[in-house]
């Protein structure tokens, strides 16, 4: 028998998967994982190739290729979080403190990030950032260099030229240390205290707020439940497998056609072991997946929510120290003799004013880019939500007729089994699946005339009714017969009929 594991060894070419929005960026790919040690450091890399959009395999022309690992994915994923405030970028795949390093996990891996990537491509918000261009065409040089600067490092568009022989060139902006600890003291303060600056989308943001909370918390019991329903999938395979496994045994006790009817239902039961087993693959990738998925872009959805409010408390914060320039200032020029501290003090003021400014305009920004890219969330998400139903409503209908087909197949092979007023069973033609010559039986003296001789055959056979035979021998001895009175063949070691006859 096949045991419920028994599933192909890609289960995704079981099915055909539905066209994702992230399949425009067909021309990114992430292949080709391979494992490094340096020292006590392990890690894999992967083959980022990008391809001019509708260009074949062959083509070479603007085709790049670089090889980045995980901790490169993931500063792609925070420097677009840097340079796009406010828009929801894509998820990451979780990090895998153990067993990241085996087969299916890296192939697991290598789907994800080449999804992530693909999204961030086609993403309207995030196509055209720096970072991105940097990530998927600068050498290894260049990259580590913008990876591992604390500050602000755009690359020249020089230098993501395909056939720019010039060496890259950096671009850093770093702000004072000194002035960013003030700052993130400040905004601090600001926080705890709680007066932020209100705008006229106020409401509308708050009403979004509740609108991610509650989709969150509802889609994390729709993706409980889903597992659920893929764990009993998993556990009705293997019920079925030692269901199966119980009737093969129980039918190759019977040696007649009842037997065999049900070793066929063990057999039926293995084929529907496999079946189930398919099937809760399929639902895992199909319905259990997108679900969790979903659930990481409500997260994303929720860190474009925390951004805009970033902003907000860094103009409040910009405020109130244009606020206290202009209190200190008026307290200068009152005095007599401070005209060079009043005049140091309104340069600081005028420098104020115009980051309060700067923080304005980035902050208007951002909110009427997250109010874009959560109108955009809710469009695709109804439509994602709507697709993984509907594919998981014909998964259903597709798996419920192949059970009943195959349990179809079945009835008929348990119908021609029939027993006959002795209880005996009967096989398709109507007949006892076993003869029983008894002595006394007129039936089989007329068919059979003449001396009785017991026949010697290959396959025993258990009586059919090992009650009547047991009342038959009790009375046999309450009568006080001898053995000589008896028919030879009453005791006699009964056997299947051998299929040449008599």
């Amino acid at each position: 028998m096949m045991g419920p594991g028994s599933i192909p060894a890609n289960p995704q070419a079981a099915m055909s998967r539905r066209p994702r929005p992230e399949d425009a960026a067909s021309h990114i790919t992430v292949s080709d994982p391979v494992q490094h040690s340096e020292g006590m450091n392990k890690y894999t890399s992967y083959r980022v190739d990008v391809r001019s959009p509708g260009a074949d395999m062959t083509t070479t022309l603007a085709f790049s290729a670089v090889l980045r690992r995980y901790s490169d994915f993931l500063w792609l994923y925070e420097r677009l979080q840097m340079e796009r405030a406010g828009a929801i970028v894509p998820p990451l795949p979780d990090k895998q403190p153990v067993g990241r390093f085996s087969p299916a996990f890296v192939e697991a891996r290598r789907r994800e990030l080449e999804r992530f990537i693909r999204r961030v491509a086609i993403h309207p918000e995030l196509q055209d950032c720096a970072c991105l261009d940097t990530f998927l065409r600068a050498d290894d040089v260049t990259f580590q260099a913008a990876k591992h600067s604390k500050s602000n490092v755009v690359l020249q568009q020089s230098t993501m030229m395909p056939h720019t022989s010039a060496p890259p060139q950096l671009m850093m902006v770093s702000p004072p240390k000194k002035e960013g600890f003030k700052r993130w003291f400040a905004e601090t303060k600001t926080s705890i205290s709680g007066d932020l600056v209100r705008s006229p989308d106020d409401e509308l943001f708050e009403e979004i707020q509740r609108y991610v909370h509650g989709l969150d918390t509802q889609m994390k019991n729709v993706s409980t439940q889903a597992t659920g329903l893929v764990r009993k999938g998993k556990e009705m395979a293997n019920g079925l497998f030692e269901f199966g496994l119980a009737f093969n045994l129980l039918g190759q006790s019977e040696a007649d056609a009842l037997g065999d009817a049900l070793c066929k239902l063990g057999e039926t039961a293995d084929r529907l072991s496999v079946l189930s087993a398919e099937h809760a693959d399929q639902e895992a990738m199909s319905f259990e997946d997108p679900l969790v998925d979903m659930i990481k872009m409500i997260q994303s959805v929720k860190m474009a929510l925390h951004k805009r409010h970033e902003k907000r408390l860094t103009y409040s914060t910009c405020l109130q120290d244009v606020e206290s320039k202009q209190s200190q200032l008026a307290k200068l020029r009152a005095q007599i003799g401070m005209e060079a501290k009043a005049y140091a003090t309104e340069m600081s003021l005028r420098r104020a004013q115009e980051a309060a400014e700067v923080a304005r305009e980035d902050f208007a920004s951002v909110s009427q880019r997250v109010l874009r890219e959560v109108d955009r969330f809710k469009r695709e998400s109804t439509e994602d939500m709507r697709r993984t139903v509907l594919e998981y409503i014909q998964l259903q209908v597709e798996y419920n007729k192949k059970m009943e087909q195959i349990w179809a197949t079945l009835v008929p092979q348990l119908e021609r089994v029939q027993l006959d007023s002795n209880a005996n069973v009967i096989g398709g033609n109507g007949q006892p699946t076993s003869t029983s010559p008894a002595a006394g039986s007129t039936q089989y003296q007329q068919q059979h005339p003449g001396p009785f001789e017991p026949q010697i055959h290959t396959e025993p056979v258990v009586t059919p009714n090992p009650q009547q035979a047991m009342q038959t021998s009790n009375s046999y001895y309450a009568q006080g017969l001898g053995a000589s009175q008896q028919d030879p063949g009453m005791f006699s070691v009964q056997y299947r009929q051998d299929p040449t006859g008599f």
